[in-house]
């Protein structure tokens, strides 16, 4: 799983967005959010701060699920993560 949790990180890092972010917290945050949601397209927004907040879009299968993407929404930009590429 750590490879997983790096795996978040560093493509967050590699879309521009350089303050700290903790892939395993990311992936936890939406196995939360999951739980129990039928099978579908689903899209989850979780505050940060004052000023940055992540949208998710996530993808929910029988015993899986898919982060297609992430977009961080900061005060002064927007950084979209796009796993699926």
């Amino acid at each position: 799983m750590e490879q997983f949790y790096e795996a978040i990180e560093n493509k967050i890092k590699q879309a521009g967005y350089n303050e700290f972010v903790n892939g395993e917290e990311i992936y936890n945050e939406i196995c939360d959010e999951i739980e129990e949601k039928e099978n579908g397209s689903y899209i989850f927004m979780s505050k940060k701060d004052d000023d940055t907040f992540f949208e998710y879009k996530i993808d929910i299968m029988d015993e899986e699920f898919n982060l297609s993407y992430i977009i961080i929404n900061t005060k002064d930009k927007k950084y979209k993560v796009d796993f699926d590429n």
